[in-house]
């Protein structure tokens, strides 16, 4: 290797231990872009550098979608449509047995869906569904993996924050993007569904039955869950019938979650502020990590070890499935360190160039960069719930102080297994991700 890839690698690992000592995530590439650009070229270039990157960043269009799903995801919270998904549910379904963690998994996905945030989804439906869990007495294990596994489906079910982070690094399509995440999300629900089902056969007292809802009391719980069915089909139906782009999408989401909400009575002018604070907030954090993360990739590009690093995993030969493993191994373990939308940041302009130069099932550049991006958000997925970080595990269980973390990872691991087969399925049967794409895609 060349001594510009051996410089990379060394800032690469010195970014690693910034990030154990807990250095923020944006901060420590940007540290380190700094570094290594100045010892580079020099602090000129650099300053030249700096005079545009910020702007050329955050004005892209496309990015503007992040701020607008945070916000419809923060509305629809306020707006109360977490709760009703999760009592619509839970009517129908409740009365099986672990019907109520089944019903806490279906309504992660629904709130997935007009959120697009993993930790947003883990909070929100843990403060909704922890309570109604506790009182039916169900396993603690259970109750605490299911909802931080569930969490999960926030960055599965498009829209996808990450998904959108991801198209904007890659330079794909996002409505293509998200196309090709929704057999992955629904197929991660129900493999959840299944996990549930099969642990409480095995424990029948883990998962304990709820009493039937009767007819009437069905129709009013499915009645209160058709604000979140009308921004379902406007937001993604539209994205997917080619009515409107996914910003617009996100534009038109945002106004109805907030009608709703205001309509439902739910909305009062210091809600409203406390919206706008959260989405700005959680908006500015990831524009900081991108800032960062443009800075980083611009040294690394500098340096040409992503490209040099491709050619050199091309050039030993190895099977095309095996470097995939290798890549996904990886993510597992970067998965136990740090959080998804940081392993997404630091990889992609590794790995990207590394699967692009091999042949997978006879896939065109632009359906490997797809397949590839939905296979990466699956695995960072896992990282969400794996030791010892899983952000979500740990939301989940400052939500359930009684429940000691070793039982709350205890109670993933059936939704690892599911994960881990679902990952397999992907791999080998690439056409589940992009079959839509396909079909809908011009």
């Amino acid at each position: 290797m060349s001594g510009g890839v051996e410089f990379g690698l060394v800032m690469f690992g010195a970014m690693l231990v910034l990030l154990a000592i807990r250095v923020p995530i944006g901060i420590a590439m940007l540290a380190t872009g700094i570094v290594g650009y100045v010892t580079i070229t020099g602090w000129a270039p650099l300053l030249s550098y700096l005079k545009t990157v910020a702007f050329g960043r955050f004005s892209v269009y496309d990015l503007s979608v992040i701020p607008m799903f945070l916000l419809m995801g923060q509305f629809a919270s306020r707006g109360g449509l977490s709760k009703s998904l999760f009592d619509a549910a839970n009517s129908l379904i409740g009365h099986w047995r672990g019907g109520v963690a089944m019903a806490a998994v279906g309504a992660c996905a629904g709130f997935g869906a007009i959120c697009g945030s993993s930790l947003a989804t883990a909070a929100t439906m843990g403060q909704v569904a922890l309570p109604e869990l506790r009182r039916l007495k169900y396993e603690p294990a259970l109750a605490t993996g299911t909802l931080a596994a569930g969490g999960t489906l926030g960055i599965l079910i498009p829209p996808s924050i990450v998904l959108v982070v991801y198209a904007i690094l890659s330079e794909q399509n996002i409505a293509k993007l998200f196309m090709a995440a929704f057999v992955p999300g629904i197929l991660a629900m129900v493999g959840y569904l299944i996990a549930i089902a099969i642990y409480v056969r095995i424990k029948p007292d883990a998962g304990p039955a709820n009493v039937r809802r009767s007819i009437p009391e069905r129709l009013r719980a499915l009645r209160e869950v058709w604000p979140v069915a009308v921004l379902f089909v406007v937001v993604i139906g539209g994205i997917y019938g080619g009515i409107f782009t996914p910003t617009e999408a996100a534009a038109i989401g945002t106004v109805g979650s907030l009608g709703f909400a205001m309509w439902l009575g739910r909305m009062r002018w210091k809600g409203f502020l406390d919206c706008l604070a959260g989405a700005a907030e959680a908006s500015g954090m990831i524009f900081l990590i991108l800032l960062g993360a443009d800075l980083l990739n611009v040294f690394l590009a500098l340096t040409q070890m992503p490209n040099e690093l491709a050619g050199w995993v091309v050039g030993l030969g190895l099977p095309p499935l095996a470097v995939l493993a290798a890549i996904i191994a990886i993510y597992v373990v970067l998965g136990c360190l740090m959080d998804s939308l940081s392993m997404i940041l630091l990889t992609v302009p590794i790995f990207l160039p590394i699967v692009m130069g091999f042949d997978y099932f006879g896939l065109n550049a632009t359906e490997k960069a797809i397949w590839f991006g939905i296979l990466a958000l699956m695995v960072v997925e896992i990282g969400l719930i794996t030791p010892p970080v899983g952000m979500n595990v740990y939301i989940i269980n400052s939500l359930a102080r009684d429940v000691p973390m070793s039982e709350t990872f205890r109670g993933v691991v059936p939704f690892l297994i599911s994960d881990a087969l679902r990952v397999a399925l992907l791999v080998f049967f690439p056409v589940l991700s992009l079959w839509l794409v396909r079909l809908l895609a011009p």
